[in-house]
C-alpha cells in the first residue's frame, strides 16, 4: 500500500526535530488567511494594520521609529506606507527637524480603516490562541516575545561589531 504524494510530504519524521523556521512560517500563513477570510473588503495585510496601529500609537512617527517598533525591514516599510499613503489612509510631511525626515499621520480613513480591522485582529488572535490549553497560551507569547527580543539584541551587536570592524 503506497502513501499518497500529500501524505507524505506531511508525515512528521520521528527522528528529526521539526524545523521551528518552517512551524513559525505555517503559523503565519494560518493567521494571515484567517485574518485575510475575515477582513470583509477592509483590504488591509496583518503588516498594514500592524503600521495604522503603531502610528496611531505614536504622534507623528518617523519612519525609522515605524521600523524600529514594527520589527518591518527599511523599504518594506517604505512600501507599505507609500501604498497606504496612496489609498489616503495615512499622509506624510517633512519634519522641521529634518527636512530629509518624514512624520506620518494616521487620516481620518485610516483611523475608520484601524476601527474597522481591530476587532478582526483580535478575534484571529483569539482564534490563534483557543487552539492552544489556557495555561500554554501565556507561555507562547511570552516565549515569541523572548525569541524576537533576543535577535533584536544579537542583530544590535552585529551592527556595532560591524562598524566598529
Amino acid at each position: 500500500m503506497s502513501t499518497s504524494p500529500t501524505r507524505a510530504a506531511h508525515a512528521p519524521h520521528s527522528r528529526e526535530t521539526p524545523s521551528l523556521m518552517h512551524l513559525l512560517h505555517r503559523a503565519g500563513q494560518c493567521a494571515d488567511e484567517h485574518f485575510t477570510a475575515h477582513l470583509d473588503g477592509i483590504e488591509l495585510t496583518p503588516r498594514q494594520f500592524e503600521v495604522l496601529k503603531t502610528v496611531a500609537l505614536n504622534k507623528d512617527p518617523s519612519q525609522t521609529t515605524l521600523v524600529d517598533q514594527t520589527g518591518i525591514d527599511r523599504s518594506t516599510l517604505a512600501d507599505i506606507v507609500r501604498r497606504l499613503t496612496d489609498r489616503g489612509l495615512l499622509a506624510r510631511r517633512r519634519t522641521r527637524q529634518d527636512a530629509r525626515m518624514y512624520a506620518i499621520q494616521l487620516t481620518a480613513e485610516g483611523e475608520r480603516a484601524l476601527k474597522k480591522a481591530r476587532p478582526i485582529v483580535d478575534a484571529t488572535n483569539a482564534r490563534l490562541l483557543e487552539a492552544l490549553p489556557k495555561r500554554e497560551r501565556e507561555v507562547l507569547i511570552a516565549a515569541l516575545q523572548s525569541l524576537i527580543a533576543s535577535f533584536r539584541t544579537a542583530d544590535a551587536g552585529e551592527t556595532h561589531a560591524k562598524s566598529k570592524g
